[in-house]
């Protein structure tokens, strides 16, 4: 028997962006239902952010035992126990779950559905047998891994985003194709958790991120260990009844890998599939079928309906999956007009150094700006927090149009995805750099690098000629 549900949202989808609008939702007191096919808390929270960070930060021990010597601690090698390893990343999934989990959404107010959805008509869903006409619906459904085209890769067990983490054994030898944010960061955990690591990426590694920053990071993971092969492709992929061959090929040719196992980071794309988004008039891209045709307040075609998250297609970071929701509440719940701006979303990438950007990075301002723009420098180096750690390597960036408007920033160092929420709020608030003399960061913080920035605006300013006369003048007054 068919159950009807009229909510004013249905929220297809209960990872970050799903779960973001339906608690907003239903803080106002708008009626949701939703809808959830596997696990609640999507990718960030079962094979995304959580369970990489905790598998970064167990390398990061690891690496800190063999390197104490320079505190005068004896180094030791680690004993490494995969198994444990993958307690402990579970251990930190399992207890954040209970903030993404049906019951606590169910108190909450929500109707949660776990099943399939599709769309029958421009304003109906069904899930199962029950049928939900929405006042309005979000299409939240994250994405799936990229399998590339690899001949004789479908003959060979390999890893992706969604099966790494569930690894309780060492792998000898990992080979990772692609070299963006995501395989770098398991490269280097994987290398100080005792693992051969090598990279083959096709292009740039870390090809999106500001080139003088990126040198930075892999330098260290050079150091570390891990082999970076940028522009190269993987040819074939040969099974064997111990391990795997890989055939590359560069600029120099064709060259045989032996390795154990295979990890693909190579992108994600979005779920989209028996949704039936042709049902509900949902245009997609015709040089992207997997892409739906967005405004920009993430409307689609049918004006009924958005889309956000991963589910979006653009850029996929759990934040911005919020911002996302935040716009789509502002406008389902209230009618007002939204416009999502990327200029204002911060990127981080958890290697060690870590990465973190904002805005107009340098390469960006050139292309945009030509020459109307400034760049102020300031080293970790020149860091008392960052000397008393032995963690110097690395700069902080901030691009400001000419009168010192802050159009973006850029970190590579010590506690990078942190300083960059800074640079974030300058950006997003219209501050110039002047600002940034305005407050006191307790010392020795990394914080103080950001005071650095702010000195380094007025130093350049000191250096007007006009100023440098009035300043001449004033110092002739009695």
């Amino acid at each position: 028997m068919t159950e009807r549900m009229t909510p004013d949202l249905c929220v297809i989808g209960a990872g970050s962006a799903g779960l973001s609008v339906a608690a907003a939702a239903r803080a106002f007191g708008a009626s949701v239902v939703l809808i959830e096919r596997a696990k609640m808390g999507g990718d960030c929270l079962n094979s995304g952010c959580v369970p990489s960070k905790a598998l970064i930060a167990a390398g990061y021990r690891a690496h800190a035992m063999r390197n104490a010597q320079a505190y005068g601690i004896t180094p030791e090698e680690p004993r490494i126990q995969f198994r444990k390893v993958h307690d402990h990343v579970q251990k930190v999934i399992a207890g954040i779950a209970p903030h993404d989990s049906e019951a606590r959404f169910r108190a909450m107010g929500c109707t949660v559905l776990i099943g399939e959805a599709r769309f029958t008509d421009p304003r109906t869903v069904m899930v199962g047998e029950a049928e939900i006409r929405a006042r309005r619906f979000v299409i939240a459904t994250g994405a799936r891994p990229v399998v590339p085209a690899i001949p004789g890769l479908d003959a060979v067990p390999y890893f992706t985003s969604e099966t790494i983490f569930d690894n309780t054994r060492k792998l000898t030898h990992l080979l990772i194709v692609g070299g963006g944010p995501m395989g770098l960061e398991l490269a280097q955990a994987y290398r100080r958790l005792g693992s051969e690591v090598t990279v083959v990426e096709a292009g740039t590694p870390l090809g999106r991120t500001d080139p003088e920053l990126a040198a930075v990071a892999l330098n260290r993971l050079a150091r570390d260990g891990v082999a970076i092969r940028a522009n190269t492709a993987v040819e074939r992929v040969i099974a064997r009844s111990m391990g795997i061959g890989v055939v590359i090929r560069s600029e120099n040719g064709e060259e045989r890998l032996d390795v154990s196992h295979i990890l693909l980071a190579t992108g994600r794309k979005p779920n989209l599939e028996g949704l039936d988004l042709q049902k509900a008039r949902i245009r997609t891209r015709k040089d992207a079928p997997d892409r739906i045709v967005l405004s920009a307040g993430l409307r689609t075609s049918n004006r009924r309906v958005y889309a956000i998250g991963d589910a979006a297609g653009g850029a996929q970071f759990t934040h911005l999956a919020s911002y996302q929701a935040g716009l789509v509440i502002r406008n389902a719940l209230f009618g007002l007009p939204v416009r999502q701006n990327p200029d204002i979303i911060p990127v981080a990438t958890y290697t060690d150094p870590e990465i973190g950007q904002v805005g107009l990075t340098e390469p960006e301002a050139r292309k945009r700006l030509g020459d109307r723009f400034r760049i102020l420098r300031a080293s970790f180096g020149e860091n008392d927090r960052a000397r008393t750690e032995l963690e110097t390597h690395g700069l902080a960036k901030l691009i400001t149009d000419r009168r010192g408007r802050i159009l973006g920033g850029s970190v590579v160092g010590p506690g990078a995805g942190e300083l960059t929420a800074f640079f974030a709020f300058c950006v997003a608030n219209k501050l110039s750099a002047r600002h940034l003399m305005a407050f006191v960061a307790p010392y020795p913080t990394l914080t103080e690098i950001v005071k650095r920035l702010g000195t380094e605006y007025y130093r350049e300013a000191a250096q007007n000629p006009l100023l440098q006369k009035i300043m001449a003048l004033v110092r002739r007054l009695p």
